[in-house]
């Protein structure tokens, strides 16, 4: 298993490292059983904020761990932004227009990741997709949270988001979001196992996935705010696979069923929790 580059630049003098973050640290031996027992980690401590910070402060060498994304140097990041000025103007169009309204609502989102340091990921983004795939609007909602966790290091958020979108998510970002679709299929599938009374009802007001859960799933839910809930289901979804967000999408619908049920409205409840 990797370790996190230079951690102990990062945390202030004298703070005692959290389990998570001392392990991280440590050199494995044995790649597979070192990520089998960071994501246990993960998922029985957590990661953890400490004392005088607003954030966790090594969640994005967590993330890049668990995604297995390769370090990348200063040097190799700009020589891809000096590339990515090469793109065409409509790529760069649409890129500027996601990236105004990322996350408008998120005053801390804000604080940290600027307008252009998110046009520049993407930009480089879009010179280093597959060829058939280029800039799919929307990535901007992909990249809020990893560029928000490597708000100190734009290399490492394009790394991250990177390995994301093409090794992890490929289907979600042609297109034609075939990905997106078969996902909003198995959430109607989940749900008719765990919920058949909930699943009957949508049917029967002809109430798709693909019209309630198609953000959720585009986005890996990080449509639905607060951000700082977002960045704690990554940390998850990262640790055991992208496919968990299905299951987390059909259990805030469950969550919500007593407002969805009968409801000849049901758009207006799933707003809040989708």
């Amino acid at each position: 298993m990797p370790t996190a580059p230079e951690l102990s630049s990062r945390p202030h003098r004298g703070r005692k490292r959290d389990p998570i973050e001392q392990y991280i640290n440590e050199p494995q031996i044995f790649k597979e059983n070192g990520m089998t027992q960071l994501r246990y980690m993960v998922l029985t401590q957590g990661l953890r904020i400490p004392q005088g910070h607003d954030t966790c402060p090594y969640r994005s060498y967590v993330w890049q761990i668990l995604m297995e994304a390769p370090r990348m140097t200063v040097d190799d990041y700009y020589q891809l932004i000096h590339q990515a000025r090469s793109l065409k103007p409509e790529i760069y169009s649409k890129i500027t227009n996601d990236t105004f309204r990322t996350l408008k609502t998120e005053d801390q989102f804000h604080e940290k990741v600027s307008v252009s340091s998110l046009t520049r990921i993407l930009g480089v983004l879009a010179i280093t997709m597959p060829d058939d795939v280029g800039y799919v609007q929307g990535l901007n909602v992909l990249l809020a949270p990893i560029a928000f966790a490597c708000y100190k290091s734009e290399p490492q958020a394009y790394s991250i988001v990177h390995s994301l979108v093409v090794r992890h998510i490929p289907l979600y970002v042609t297109s034609d979001v075939k990905g997106v679709y078969t996902g909003c299929e198995l959430v109607e599938v989940v749900l008719r196992h765990i919920d058949p009374a909930l699943a009957e009802d949508f049917d029967s007001k002809f109430f798709r996935a693909k019209i309630y859960a198609f953000p959720s799933v585009l986005t890996l839910s990080a449509c639905t705010p607060p951000l700082s809930e977002v960045l704690r289901l990554w940390d998850y979804l990262f640790a055991y696979g992208i496919h968990m967000n299905i299951l987390f999408i059909v259990a805030q619908l469950v969550k919500a069923r007593d407002s969805l049920l009968g409801n000849d409205s049901p758009m207006k409840v799933l707003r809040t929790c989708t």
